[in-house]
């Protein structure tokens, strides 16, 4: 089955050390592969993560990427380039928009 042009939304709240970031992160890296377009939120503690080797590596490959900006500040994270630091409208937004939208918490 072809998933081109399906809209996957994916929330990331564990902290990078939990397999269930791993997961999610694996997760969305095998939807992008099959031609899914993908939007990644981190929240929580997810936010810790932005800067990953493998988050940015998908995020040059059209990963569309977004971190807490709340999250951020209250973890000691710099909003800078490494993802679109947003509010939570933008979760709500992409639960809204996308075909798809799961969690790895």
């Amino acid at each position: 089955m072809s998933l081109t042009g399906k809209k996957l939304g994916v929330l990331l709240s564990a902290k990078p050390s939990e397999p269930s970031f791993r997961h999610g992160v694996e997760f969305a890296a095998a939807a992008l592969g099959r031609g899914c377009d993908v939007y990644l939120y981190c929240i929580d503690k997810a936010v810790l993560g932005v800067r990953e080797p493998r988050l940015q590596a998908l995020k040059s490959q059209g990963i569309k990427f977004y971190a807490c900006a709340y999250g951020a500040h209250q973890h000691g994270v710099p909003v800078d380039d490494a993802a679109t630091f947003a509010g939570l409208t933008v979760v709500s937004d992409l639960v809204a928009a996308t075909d798809r939208f799961v969690s790895f918490n």
